[in-house]
Formats: C-alpha cells, sequence, structure tokens
C-alpha cells in the first residue's frame, strides 16, 4: 500500500524493549529515489539525538496506532554510530552504520535493495564483510546521495514548458520502501489541484536552486487525473497514469521507464 511521507511523521518507533523516540524526517537515496532511514528523534531518552533507523529493522505496522516496531534493542540504538543528521551523511558513514548492524550495503545491485526489492533480502545475502569490502573502499568524504524528505519537500516542479507549482508530498510503498510518486501541488496556476508525477519521469533536480525538472507538458498536467488520496491510488489508477504519461510525451522514449534503473541526479 501507498504512505504518505507526511502522515508518517510522529509515529512512534518502538524496540524490543521500549520507545525509541518519533519519526521526525526520512532519508532518500538520490540514486534509486528509495527510502534508505527513518530519522528518529530520541527526545529525552538520549537528549534529543536523532538516529537513523533502516527500514531492514521495521516489523509489521501498526498503521493505525501510528507505531513502527523494529527488531532492535534499546542498548543496540544507543551505541549506534553518531551521525550528524544536520550534515550530508556519506557512503563512509553509512558503511560504519552498516557494518554496526551486520547489514549488507544496499547500493550496487541490481535490485532496489541490494539484489532485492524489499529492505528484508538484505539481511539474507549473507555477505556483508564482503560487501563491505568491495564497496566501503570506494566511498569518499564527498560521495553523498542522501537527501532529507524535510528539506525537498516544497521543491519547485518545472514542465517542459514552464512551472507548474511545487512538491507538497511523497508516495511510498510501504513494503519495498520505494517512492512512487510525488505529489505536486499546482497552487495558483490551476487551481491548487495536486497531481501525481512518478521519479521515473524526473529530468534532472537542481538541489541547490530546489528545482525538480519533468518529461511534461504543462497541459500534460492538466489533462492528468487529479490525486485526491494515497488511499484511491490503485493498479487501475497506475496503468492510467502510465499510459496518459507515455502518451503526453509525444510517443518518445523517455529518459527512464518504469522498473529502470534512475539516473544519477546532480
Amino acid at each position: 500500500m501507498l504512505r504518505n511521507v507526511k502522515d508518517l511523521r510522529g509515529y512512534a518507533i518502538g524496540a524490543i524493549d521500549g520507545t525509541i523516540g518519533k519519526v521526525d524526517d526520512f532519508y532518500f537515496d538520490d540514486e534509486d529515489w528509495g527510502m534508505r532511514y527513518l530519522v528518529v528523534d530520541t527526545g529525552r531518552w538520549l537528549s534529543g539525538r536523532r538516529v537513523l533507523i533502516s527500514p531492514v529493522a521495521v516489523g509489521h505496522a501498526g498503521w493505525m496506532a501510528r507505531r513502527l516496531p523494529v527488531a532492535l534493542t534499546r542498548a543496540q540504538v544507543e551505541r549506534s554510530p553518531d551521525i550528524d543528521t544536520r550534515r550530508p551523511v556519506s557512503r563512509q558513514h553509512e558503511a560504519r552504520y552498516l557494518r554496526y548492524y551486520g547489514y549488507p550495503n544496499y547500493w550496487g545491485g541490481a535490485g532496489l535493495w541490494g539484489m532485492g526489492a524489499y529492505p528484508g533480502s538484505l539481511t539474507t545475502q549473507g555477505r556483508v564483510e564482503q560487501d563491505l569490502k568491495a564497496h566501503g573502499s570506494l566511498a569518499s568524504p564527498d560521495d553523498c546521495h542522501l537527501r532529507s524528505t524535510n528539506a525537498v519537500i516544497g521543491h519547485h516542479i518545472e514542465a517542459a514548458d514552464g512551472d507548474i507549482g511545487h512538491l507538497e508530498d511523497l508516495l511510498i510503498d510501504d513494503q519495498t520502501w520505494a517512492i512512487r510518486y510525488l505529489v505536486v501541488n499546482t497552487s495558483n496556476w490551476w487551481g491548487g489541484r495536486r497531481v501525481l508525477v512518478p521519479p521515473e519521469w524526473i529530468t534532472d533536480v537542481s538541489w541547490p536552486e530546489t528545482r525538480i525538472s519533468v518529461d511534461l507538458t504543462r497541459q500534460a498536467v492538466k489533462d492528468a487525473s487529479p490525486y485526491e488520496s494515497a488511499a484511491r491510488v490503485d493498479r487501475q489508477l497506475e496503468a492510467m497514469l502510465l499510459v496518459h504519461g507515455r502518451a503526453a510525451q509525444g510517443n518518445r522514449a523517455p529518459s527512464t521507464t518504469v522498473g529502470d534503473t534512475h539516473p544519477h541526479l546532480d
């Protein structure tokens, strides 16, 4: 099922032996547009320290109770590598984090999570040291691919022929933790209606200029079905969205297609 990122903020994170804190933010990978970490505010427990929790550790969610259980103890979290979430998190920082918890690297494989599509596939690969040896040495201090959802929400969205609004929210798959759609608010241009844009249609991202460019025209956005809620996004609507997007691109091949690896966005 699809979930709104904004709605997940404030969810309690429950360890095996007690509460860790509440979700304050998420980090996603700007290469594959997959959610890599929950940023959790530990409140008074660790004096407001913010810690990273990988979706690999998340168990069966209590969506109604707004609680996400994790297969970790409070002691494990307390002793985890201290990462300053106010600064860019490099692959080196991630490698230390993954080594501590015993998770293989998620990057470098054919799937969203290593060689698989789900976070749990990492725990069964059994090649932690091999992955770290193969990829950890390639990381450099400026090799950073994680972006804050809190920071990216609000970015301007530009079509091929002009501005169409701003990024209002993100929809994620609660099984794969992939970002499936950008929720675009058309602001005053089209009465503030909301439309969905898959990351596959992104052609360029300028992080310094807070701008995301997509391979659509303004008219194509107007012709798209308006977005109402995540609960109403089903397979039929997604299929219609895909067909509409391809037609709107004039039957020319987009920069990527659904299921392909996303291009690196500088």
